[in-house]
């Protein structure tokens, strides 16, 4: 078994996590505007590691997560991907996609024991970068994306996220957030 310490930041999240504070706002393409829509949440990470990239060792968190809004049976929104921890270089990172074809891999300094950080993306980075398919290149292009992950000593972590996005419909950026608070549940 591995030793806790070698994940990090990440350590504490290794488990099932729920919670039903979710909020995410959107562009409407149906209404043509920002609207809010809340949301419960399911998330699961799983450790591995070490992975070992020449003399780069990371530890992480398989991950899947899943949205629904109230009383709804099926998920609007789901990803899959990695949460990674680079202890040599001070690095957090999280690798993700979701169904829309969009993939992200955001990044950002954090020490061992934080219980706070921050990943960023910027479309066009040759290191933390984001990338769309076609269709949504075209018409809905993300261009940024930050989150910031809270640990609390009450049992629960908590994100704030941004994607800024160009959107063909929108003559502004639109800037669409999600956060919640989950709780462990196993």
């Amino acid at each position: 078994m591995t030793a806790k310490n070698e994940f990090g930041p990440l350590a504490r999240l290794a488990g099932t996590w729920e919670g039903d504070e979710g909020l995410d706002v959107a562009y409407s393409n149906q209404n043509g505007c920002l609207a809010e829509t809340p949301y419960r949440e399911r998330t699961t990470f799983s450790p591995f590691g070490p992975v070992e990239n020449g003399s780069q060792v990371l530890y992480g968190l398989d991950y899947r997560t899943s949205a629904w809004r109230p009383g709804e049976e099926n998920p609007f929104h789901t990803e899959v991907g990695y949460w990674l921890w680079d202890a040599a270089d001070g690095q957090v990172m999280r690798s993700f996609m979701v169904p829309r074809g969009c993939t992200i891999l955001a990044g950002g300094p954090a020490g061992p024991g934080d219980s706070t950080f921050t990943m960023t993306a910027e479309v066009g980075s040759e290191t933390y970068g984001i990338l769309s398919n076609r269709f949504l290149a075209a018409n809905a292009r993300s261009t940024s994306y930050a989150v910031t992950v809270s640990m609390d000593d009450d049992g629960t972590y908590s994100y704030e996220e941004t994607t800024t996005m160009e959107h063909r419909r929108s003559p502004e950026l639109v800037v669409h957030t999600d956060r919640n608070r989950l709780h462990r549940v196993d």
